[in-house]
């Protein structure tokens, strides 16, 4: 297993997120949890020392599972993370109760590691209000050792990140963000990187694989890359990738079977960043991936001053894109919500005066239309 040194630490450079833990059946809160202590004890047995958990993961059950699987084994010889679940704005005036009810449920005195979870345009406000107290709070539980190592994780835009650390980033000792090879342009996590740098913060990785979508690829896709090497997995690839990103210390994976566990275990075996050239074929990869899907909007913002009702078509078709390339998901619902209700993609009209004037000729009355039957508004 590879480590990273971080701080007086050695984290092993895999961790393994517990957001994607086997379950029973189709019910994400059923865990198999007899296939989750088989995972964990291979996992330690092989040197991976850093866990990742959260309140909602599970529906609530991941915290609970992975403290009984733990406790088999010292408290020094792992890390532990959890993180305050503020992607529910009605959690943001209770921080001291479900603190305390994360170290019960983990069985745990403290935690390694522990973050703001998932700093978005739904709730920066809220965590930059002074009312709630977070801050504060989870800066005394770093004072007292209950929190080693106090981060955030974000899913929202640079300029949200941007307000969160000009408000906190002098006591924000990692960062966890979206990055992938996919990401690295369409969700702007090489400009979240950068900033990140500016701040000395260190990267954390979460969703290595976008969910599934970078384990396997076209078999066009696919012959590219193994012309180049041609031992090495599909999935190992966005994994090489992230090797190869200066300030990347820990690298999240949520592992749903012993088959993925030992394949991932087995890839950080070694450092194998990719050349200049190997960079570039997986990033033109990727480019074309998002191109088949995503509308392709520059953001010139013509739209913006011929839209009768005032709407943020870019900001729109971004999230648009997003919502279409990942099938579904959260992102684009919870950056909608930040929107007024009257500037959402609903609240099109339909007149095309927008199109009338987009270099790109993109039908933006037919995207706003599906977007929000997709959304189903």
């Amino acid at each position: 297993m590879l480590y990273k040194e971080y701080k007086d630490l050695k984290l092993s450079a895999l961790g393994m997120g517990a957001m994607r833990l086997p379950v029973l059946g189709s019910d994400d809160s059923v865990i198999d949890e007899e296939a989750v202590n088989k995972m964990v004890a291979y996992a330690m047995e092989k040197g991976v020392n850093y866990y990742d958990t959260a309140w909602g993961y599970h529906s609530g059950q991941s915290e609970l599972v992975m403290g009984r699987a733990l406790k088999k084994y010292p408290r020094e010889s792992f890390y532990l993370a959890d993180k305050f679940p503020g992607y529910d704005l009605s959690n943001m005036d209770k921080v001291e109760t479900i603190f305390e009810e994360q170290l019960k449920k983990c069985g745990v005195e403290y935690f390694d590691f522990y973050l703001f979870h998932n700093v978005c345009e739904l709730n920066i406000d809220a965590y930059l209000d002074p009312q709630y107290g977070i801050y504060p709070y989870l800066m005394k539980q770093k004072e007292s050792g209950r929190i080693r190592h106090l981060g955030f994780s974000a899913h929202g835009s640079c300029e949200v990140m941007k307000r969160f650390l000009e408000a906190y980033g002098k006591d924000m000792e990692f960062c966890q963000i979206q990055l992938n090879y996919i990401d690295w342009s369409f969700q702007e996590a090489k400009a979240k990187v950068e900033m990140l740098r500016e701040y000395n913060i260190p990267v954390w990785v979460m969703e290595p694989l976008r969910g599934g979508k970078l384990a396997s690829l076209s078999e066009e896709e696919e012959a590219k890359l193994k012309e180049m090497r041609p031992n090495e997995t599909i999935p190992a690839w966005a994994f090489r990738f992230l090797q190869s990103i200066p300030g990347v210390t820990m690298i999240l994976s949520g592992m749903s079977n012993m088959e993925q566990l030992e394949a991932n275990i087995a890839t950080f075996e070694e450092d194998k960043p990719l050349s200049s050239g190997e960079m570039e074929t997986l990033l033109h990869i990727a480019q074309e991936m998002v191109q088949k899907i995503a509308l392709p909007c520059t953001a010139c913002r013509y739209c913006v001053s011929h839209c009768p009702q005032g709407l943020d078509i870019p900001s729109l078709l971004s999230l648009y894109n997003e919502h279409c390339f990942t099938g579904g998901g959260f992102i684009a619902p919870m950056a909608l919500s930040s929107f007024p209700e009257d500037k959402r993609p609903d609240s099109c009209i339909g007149c095309r005066s927008c199109e009338a004037v987009c270099p790109q000729q993109i039908r933006i009355s037919e995207a706003m239309a599906d977007f929000a039957e997709k959304l189903g508004m």
